[in-house]
């Protein structure tokens, strides 16, 4: 595959074979030249785990203290009282069955649904759809819950939700290549903090096996996934 002069330019600024210190890492990422739009900076974590057994999943959801950057288009499944909880904080679209009909002809154009436990039955048919698109609400992911409106503010604040592929692999955006080194490792030591935390009792041997740094256009800077916190000061 041939790479553009941009992408050669930060492929040249790390050495190969190399696992950064998470420190470094952010500040080679620093030095990416800016592609003509604001590219998101993303983590890709591989974990000693086997996502085939049920024992070994590992997923869940957390708040980026500085957010993505992204402005986040929430849908919420509720009816009465609910539906204007979720409204008044600043759901992109409230409804019910309207809305799964809607989904069913083909429509899913926003970026998370939450749902109250008791419109699951009409949002479980949805399954086929939302699924493979990683938008069904999940109890473990906070996004079906009675407290919508808390929900909605959390999402539009920076919660992000983590879940291991069938690779063994977690693919997650912690910002904009805009934002400061600091609030990027913040961003970052969050997620990685919560994935640790997030460790099965059944997985054996080293937990965390890699850990990946990169922007959308640019390259992947290794991070030494024995250390892989960073200090936000130093």
């Amino acid at each position: 595959m041939k790479h553009g002069k941009r992408y050669r330019a930060a492929a040249a600024l790390i050495e190969k074979g190399r696992q950064y210190e998470a420190a470094e890492a952010f500040d080679i990422l620093k030095q990416f030249q800016p592609a003509k739009f604001d590219e998101t900076v993303e983590v890709a974590v591989r974990l000693g785990v086997d996502p085939r057994h049920a024992d070994q999943q590992v997923r869940g959801a957390v708040v980026l203290p500085n957010g993505t950057g992204k402005k986040v288009r929430v849908l919420v499944f509720a009816k009465g009282e609910k539906a204007k909880e979720a409204e008044e904080a600043g759901a992109y679209m409230v409804g019910a069955e309207e809305i799964a009909e809607k989904i069913q002809g083909g429509w899913t154009d926003f970026d998370v649904a939450v749902a109250t436990p008791d419109m699951m039955g009409v949002v479980g048919k949805l399954g086929r759809i939302l699924g493979p698109k990683g938008l069904m609400p999940n109890p473990k992911a906070g996004t079906v819950t009675m407290d919508v409106g808390q929900a909605v503010k959390d999402i539009q604040r920076g919660k992000v939700e983590y879940r291991v592929d069938k690779t063994s692999i977690v693919h997650v955006p912690i910002g904009k290549l805009s934002f400061t080194k600091e609030q990027l490792v913040e961003n970052y030591n969050a997620l990685m903090d919560a994935i640790i935390r997030a460790k099965p009792a059944a997985a054996k041997g080293q937990y965390v096996r890699s850990v990946s740094l990169s922007t959308s256009m640019g390259p992947g800077i290794r991070i030494n996934p024995l250390r892989p916190l960073a200090p936000v000061k130093e």
